[in-house]
């Protein structure tokens, strides 16, 4: 009726507004934008990167909440989807054992590994400075140490499973929070948001996956503990000469910092060298067979040694029965790097002190972030959602709210406890490995050697690694 109005141009005063009101009710237009309920969902998930994308479908997988209606609030456009025949990507992740099993529990596995996964065999670190070095074999551990996968085909998987397998789970892309309001007052039982297109929700609980800069981590006051490295991740897709089997991954320490090779391919490995920020910017914009030539280098050059160091290390070796030294081997030569795959980030580290509240819980980057020399990055963030679902799940059963913090803590106690003994222990090796002081590389020089040499060291760090302990 009110576009009958418009039609003749026919005016209304500013003093009309309940007369508007009124025609509107009556041609059953929406009221006044401000007087509307928000859209009400039981779980928003605030990010849809591989994180929250994989949270959504593990929630709409688990029995106990596939009848939770779930909201994922993704700022990008619509994700492209993934093509097997194109050139490998420069943004990869070494999945773990435990990140596996999640996959084959929502149902993804089988899709990554039908386009293009690598599994690695073989694991070797060593240091420029030293003849120290770690090495890890499959066949030590019953399982592959790790498998390589690229990010898009993750969220290709996931995405799929989102479209096939979720109807509980609405995407909305291009979707940016511009406010977050947790129940944090007597009487409020929900979270609100809004988002900056003026659109508005409330839910239960709103999970935060939104990154390091999280605003939902933001709206819930906890603390946290950040360090800026000052240092730049170099990430590029390599060809390589031809291997009998290219499945070994390859870090050593250098002096400007670690420099891992990861097997995409018998052709293709993928690069991420972590470095000061002049040399990062240097290497990403240096001529190509100038680049080639300087990864060569960071792994076949021999930097000059302390003689006491290697005398200490070879010491350590004949003690323990391996007079021979160590049989060190090298990664397949670079012959050439992909056009346009170099890129560069910021590294640094990142701590919560809690990843929940009433009403909000935080998941991956939005609850911690560390140095990628580990690879454990992504592994925690797809622990965080086996947690965090188990945990949903035991409040739902016992007929709480999903918000309820009771339940929330145990999200979080199972975290902490999983995840800070790695950041801390990846921290540590970060800043072990930024001084050329002859006192620390004896000491760290030392401590390769030793767990390199105790199976049963050794033992302990690579479950860690796989995500079993």
């Amino acid at each position: 009726m009110l576009s009958i109005f418009k039609r003749y141009n026919w005016k209304v005063s500013r003093n009309s507004k309940c007369f508007v009101a009124i025609v509107r009710s009556m041609s059953g237009e929406p009221a006044n934008d401000a007087q509307k309920k928000p859209e009400h969902y039981d779980i928003i998930i605030a990010g849809g990167g591989l994180v929250g994308t994989t949270l959504a479908v593990a929630i709409a997988k688990n029995k106990t909440l596939a009848n939770k209606r779930v909201l994922l609030l993704e700022g990008a456009p619509p994700f492209k989807g993934f093509d097997a025949t194109k050139p490998y990507t420069n943004r990869v992740s070494a999945i773990n054992k435990k990140t596996i099993d999640l996959f084959e529990s929502i149902g993804v596995w089988e899709r990554m590994t039908n386009a293009r996964v690598k599994h690695v065999k073989q694991m070797q670190v060593w240091e420029s400075n030293s003849d120290a070095l770690i090495q890890f074999r499959h066949d030590q551990f019953a399982e592959d140490i790790a498998c390589i996968a690229e990010n898009d085909l993750i969220l290709d998987a996931v995405y799929t499973e989102l479209r096939n397998s979720a109807p509980n789970v609405e995407v909305r892309n291009q979707s940016k929070i511009m406010e977050v309001k947790l129940p944090l007052e007597k009487g409020q039982s929900c979270s609100d948001i809004k988002l900056h297109s003026g659109e508005k929700f409330s839910c239960e609980l709103i999970i935060g996956a939104d990154g390091a800069n999280s605003l939902v981590r933001k709206e819930m006051n906890v603390d946290v503990f950040s360090i800026d490295y000052k240092r730049m991740g170099l990430v590029a897709t390599l060809e390589v000469s031809e291997a009998d089997d290219n499945s070994v991954a390859w870090q050593r320490f250098i002096p400007t910092g670690p420099v891992a090779f990861l097997p995409l391919s018998e052709k293709y490995t993928s690069l991420v060298w972590s470095t000061t920020i002049e040399q990062a910017k240097f290497l990403k914009d240096a001529p190509h067979d100038e680049f080639v030539t300087k990864l060569n280098e960071a792994f076949c050059k021999e930097y000059q040694k302390n003689d006491l160091i290697v005398k200490a290390v070879n010491g350590l070796n004949s003690l323990m029965g391996r007079s021979g030294g160590n049989m060190r081997q090298y990664p397949p030569k670079v012959q050439s790097v992909l056009e346009g795959s170099r890129a560069i980030f910021p590294l640094g580290f990142l701590h919560a002190s809690s990843y929940v509240c009433s009403g909000a819980a935080l998941v991956g980057d939005a609850a911690h972030r560390l140095h990628p020399l580990a690879g454990q990055g992504v592994n925690l963030g797809f622990s965080d959602i086996c947690f965090l679902v188990e945990s949903l799940a035991e409040a739902v059963y016992s007929g709480a709210k999903l918000g309820d913090k009771h339940y929330l803590l145990k999200y979080e106690q199972k975290g902490l406890t999983k995840n800070v003994p790695i950041l801390i222990g990846v921290h540590g090796l970060h800043t072990l490995y930024s001084t050329t002081l002859s006192p620390v590389v004896l000491l760290r020089s030392l401590g390769l050697q030793l767990t390199h040499n105790i199976p049963q060291i050794k033992n302990i760090f690579m479950k860690r690694a796989m995500g079993y302990n």
